[in-house]
């Protein structure tokens, strides 16, 4: 048989690599036979300890040398063990921790355990299960037997996220916005018994999405829409830029919205709010042909001709239903701002509404069908704006993004209007 030898300057090489982690861990085969989930679930949990285990005791023999070889050099000494918590499989359990001591005395800290006990994964898992719809009676699923569960009851895990979402919340709605390029701004309010919150939708030149904001009230009055504008300019929102709004055509955020920016913001109100408030005045066999007569003219690429149509069907609405013909012509400009601005294809039908609030809006609720009981306004802000971090992360790209620079420009374009027609008022 040929022996290879390894060359000197690699045995010096190897010598000198860390000394791996090695773990020896019978495998629980029986009981994953028996009930695959459970099994499963008690082989991961046994895994991180051990490998956990081993982790701490490769640090302590760094720190004290091998076992039962003296060391006058050695820098501390072996302290037995204590029994310490760490999160494993979501949840805080049981190990135990090496001690060390160091020669004079002093408790030494191991790295392993160190980032064990101060990256806590209960964090982030608390804020999304909950967020995402999971009630904190299931928050968990039960622990293999023979493990004593730690800070997972039902009170326990409502305290936690209590903690963890205010100070989340805090940190989210206070964020700067000023380096945000932003071309559109969407709000809707969602209704909790007798609080609602007014949610800021912004949408970046790069036709991305993000929450801005939100803002507790009785009503979407004017009050609360003007205080949730004033937070937004005080966190960077530029007052001075052409920024178009997208409304459902609330008086109060409408109102809201001129006192703050004047004409300088161009609203868009929702076509799909006015198509159903005006059908709402009808009889049902007027239904279909008043929806595709709006339709068709909501579809028009001139606001022009639009706005021809709309007015005829108006007026042919008014004498056997004023109160229809009333409500079609209420805001009528303000539906067809995006035709007047060039706006067409899809970016046109992604913002003619506020069905993209109205989606997240969506999200809100689903999460919050768990709560039997709102107690104050404070937790209804916590629960809506935990949820609204949540959606963040998960947010797509605006549809017709593609025409982001069309917007962009003749947004451009409406600003520099008003100046000239500041100027030559002034003169």
């Amino acid at each position: 048989m040929t022996k290879t030898r390894t060359p000197r300057g690699k045995r010096q090489e190897l010598k000198e690599l860390p000394q791996a982690v090695t773990v020896q861990m019978p495998l629980p085969l029986m009981a994953t036979l028996n009930d695959v989930g459970q099994g499963f679930h008690s082989l991961c949990i046994e895994a991180g300890r051990q490998v956990l285990s081993a982790m701490m005791e490769h640090d302590r023999t760094g720190l004290c040398g091998p076992k039962w070889m003296p060391d006058p050099e050695r820098k501390a000494m072996r302290g037995g063990h204590t029994t310490s918590l760490v999160v494993l499989g979501g949840r805080q359990i049981e190990v135990k921790r090496p001690r060390a001591r160091s020669v004079d005395g002093a408790e030494s800290e191991l790295a392993s355990y160190r980032w064990a006990a101060a990256g806590d994964p209960l964090d982030d898992s608390t804020i999304e299960a909950i967020v995402s719809g999971v009630s904190t009676r299931n928050y968990l699923d039960p622990l293999p037997s023979g493990e004593r569960e730690v800070a997972t009851s039902r009170s326990a895990v409502s305290r936690r996220f209590v903690a963890l979402s205010a100070q989340m919340v805090g940190e989210y709605l206070s964020r700067p916005l000023g380096e945000l390029d932003l071309t559109t701004i969407m709000i809707d309010g969602i209704v909790f018994h007798d609080h609602t919150i007014l949610i800021a939708l912004g949408i970046t030149a790069g036709a991305e999405k993000v929450v801005l904001g939100v803002r507790e009230g009785s009503t979407e009055n004017a009050g609360v829409a003007s205080a949730l504008l004033r937070d937004l300019i005080e966190r960077g929102l530029p007052a001075d830029k052409a920024i178009l709004f997208a409304i459902d055509g609330g008086k109060g955020v409408r109102s809201a919205i001129t006192k703050t920016f004047g004409v300088l913001a161009p609203v868009q109100r929702c076509q799909v709010h006015k198509l159903r408030n005006v059908l709402d005045h009808l009889p049902d066999h007027l239904k279909a042909g008043t929806r595709r007569a709006m339709l068709d003219a909501y579809n028009c690429s001139d606001a022009a001709t639009a706005k021809k149509q709309l007015e005829r069907l108006a007026g042919s609405l008014e004498r056997e239903h004023p109160g229809a013909a009333a409500s079609l012509r209420e805001g009528l400009d303000e539906t067809l701002t995006l035709l007047r601005l060039g706006i067409s294809g899809w970016l046109y039908r992604s913002l003619r509404s506020t069905n993209i609030i109205e989606n997240v809006n969506g999200a809100v609720a689903k999460f919050a069908r768990n709560v039997r009981r709102w107690r104050h306004g404070e937790m209804i802000v916590r629960w809506v704006a935990s949820a609204l971090r949540e959606a963040d992360k998960k947010f797509r790209k605006l549809k017709g993004h593609k025409d982001m620079p069309r917007l962009i420009a003749a947004l451009e374009a409406h600003q520099a209007q008003l100046q000239v027609d500041t100027k030559k008022k002034a003169a």
